[in-house]
Order: structure tokens, then sequence, then C-alpha cells
């Protein structure tokens, strides 16, 4: 796959799986991606989660998504840098999809909410097809 149809799957399947690594043990746990574009892959989590403090202490992360229409799964991994930008805060939760995040913000306040960018991207593509093909890693 090209570098633009990866990006595209992201942004077509929102919902993937992201790793990372507390006291050297995996973590997994499922997520919403808010875009995927040339600067990287733009998530959004709270700020008192395990996975905020997680991120900030290492960033290096894995993302998993899944097209299953296509039977395609492709594994990004990168740095995870957290973003501070106010105006990305409130077009996240003023964006179509993302009207649960209005209750906690109005409660709450921006400040419990955490955005990153996933940067150096590297994605791998897999499909059943090329399940034993040498691995053809595709810098995002």
């Amino acid at each position: 796959m090209k570098r633009e149809e990866l990006i595209e799957l992201i942004n077509r399947n929102p919902v993937f799986h992201l790793a990372t690594i507390e006291e050297g043990e995996p973590r997994v746990r499922g997520m919403l991606v808010y875009r995927a574009d040339d600067r990287g892959i733009l998530f959004h989590t709270g700020a008192m989660k395990d996975v905020h403090r997680q991120m900030t202490v290492n960033s290096a992360v894995e993302l998993c998504f899944h097209d299953w229409q296509a039977n395609i799964q492709v594994r990004v991994r990168g740095k995870a840098k957290l973003v501070d930008d106010q105006a990305l805060k409130e077009e996240i939760v003023n964006s179509p999809g993302r009207e649960f995040l209005k209750p906690w913000i109005e409660a709450s306040g921006y400040s419990l909410m955490s955005v990153f960018r996933v940067e150096g991207c590297q994605a791998l593509a897999w499909t059943m097809e090329s399940n034993f093909a040498p691995k053809e890693w595709i810098t995002l």
C-alpha cells in the first residue's frame, strides 16, 4: 500500500488499539483517532488517565487499525507527542462524533483533555495474502 492509501484507511477506520509501555510491560486499549495527515496521527484522552502518564514517561507507541471490509490490518509505530493547542481541543470537542466530550468538558474544563500526535510514523499493512511476505515498513 502507498502512504496516501494508508492515511486514508486510518481516517476511514478511526477505532484502533494503542500499545504503550508501563514499567517494562505492555498496555493495550481501544482508542478513537481524530485525524491522520502528513503531520501524524491525532487522538485524545484524559490527562488523569494511565495512558496519558504512560505516553509522557515513554513516548514509544504502536497503533493497530483494522479495515474489516478489506481485511487489512495496519500497524503504526512512532512517538507520541503531547500537543498543547487550545484551538485544536475546541475543534475536537465540537466536531461531529465527539458529542460525548461536551458534558465532560463543561463539567471539568479543557485542562483535563490531552491531545497527542504520533510522529515519525512507520506503518506496516498486513493481509492474509501477505502473511509470509517480507515486512515493508512505509513512512507516513
